[in-house]
């Protein structure tokens, strides 16, 4: 693969999303858990969705369950919770592994382009989060403790 939209992947309801249909598109990728003292963000990830949809971007979730245990739920609950506790509106995708042995090809992909030299760094909390501009070519990695409201200049400059 040779761009973040060739990939095809499981949304939350494990139907197959081509991402070529992001073509075009400002993206902005994050990992999620419901249970995280950082899933307050994902209010703030909602707030960029609200504002910046209608000009091109698009927000990708991916629940993962590999730090700390803090996203346990199923599909379905997983679902629930960023609806009802959130009102989250972006797709969340089908929960995954962001390291390691059964880390999901897409987060090989990210945490290979997102990289310095030969030293592929992983992913190291929930909330890690990658923007991509309209070309399908990473901007940016922000470290999980960036706050949504922080990428605002970023997803400006680029949309």
């Amino acid at each position: 693969m040779d761009k973040i939209t060739d990939f095809v992947v499981k949304d939350i309801n494990l139907v197959d999303i081509d991402l070529s249909i992001y073509d075009g598109k400002t993206l902005l990728i994050v990992n999620v858990a419901s249970e995280c003292g950082l899933t307050f963000h994902y209010e703030g990830l909602q707030e960029l969705y609200n504002e910046y949809n209608s000009q091109g971007l698009e927000i990708l979730a991916f629940p993962c369950n590999q730090f700390g245990a803090q996203e346990p739920g199923t599909n379905d609950e997983i679902k629930s919770f960023c609806t009802e506790k959130y009102n989250v509106t972006f797709p969340i995708f089908n929960k995954i592994d962001v390291n390691g042995p059964n880390e999901d090809p897409l987060y090989t992909f990210l945490k290979n382009i997102s990289s310095e030299g030969a030293d592929v760094k992983d992913i190291e909390w929930n909330f890690t989060k990658f923007l991509f501009n309209k070309n399908s070519e990473l901007y940016k990695r922000y470290d999980p403790r960036v706050e949504p409201s922080n990428l605002v200049a970023d997803i400006q400059s680029i949309l």
